[in-house]
């Protein structure tokens, strides 16, 4: 995981980002899924990193989700956000990134990463830049290169987004850009 001592590495893998592919729980959410008395599934998303994956899309740096549960919420979410590279119902989260990287053509050093558990673990050590968050599980903060200061759920995507448009010379503008 990176450290002081790494942000220039860090600066350095987030310019190259292409693509930013994202779990969905524990990232995208707090990682908590809520069921209603009839069986419905509710999920909490963050407007904050709504924000970021917009202002991503807009700079032409591509996001996917890959996910290895399918919700209608979640591709719900991301086609409001977008998000046109949806992968639902993938536990092995490798193989939808070299589907990925086909498709776009691109290789794993222009690709971030940002997962929580173990099925995220092959993807996050795969990547040019692999991302976790503090509420990832302890095995998966050892292996990834980063972690982010804000919880899954709760911006941590924004964070990611934010550091990639820094690291291109691009978020000063974009923020200017609101003080009109």
């Amino acid at each position: 995981m990176s450290n002081p001592s790494s942000e220039k590495e860090l600066n350095i893998r987030a310019a190259k980002v292409s693509l930013l592919a994202l779990d969905v729980d524990g990232v995208l959410t707090d990682g908590r899924i809520y069921f209603t008395a009839q069986g419905d599934e509710i999920k909490s998303f963050s407007i904050l990193d709504g924000q970021g994956i917009k202002s991503l899309l807009n700079n032409n740096i591509e996001v996917a989700i890959i996910t290895g549960r399918s919700s209608p919420l979640t591709l719900r979410r991301a086609r409001d956000l977008g998000i046109k590279h949806i992968l639902q119902g993938r536990e092995d989260k490798k193989v939808a990134l070299k589907e990925l990287m086909m498709e776009l053509d691109i290789n794993f050093e222009s690709i971030a990463y940002v997962g929580d558990d173990l099925p995220d673990l092959s993807a996050i050590t795969s990547v040019g830049l692999g991302i976790t968050v503090p509420n990832a599980h302890n095995f998966v903060k050892e292996h990834a290169f980063h972690c982010t200061n804000t919880h899954g759920g709760l911006g941590a995507v924004r964070e990611v987004c934010d550091m990639i448009l820094s690291a291109k010379g691009l978020l000063t503008q974009l923020n200017n850009s609101y003080l009109r």
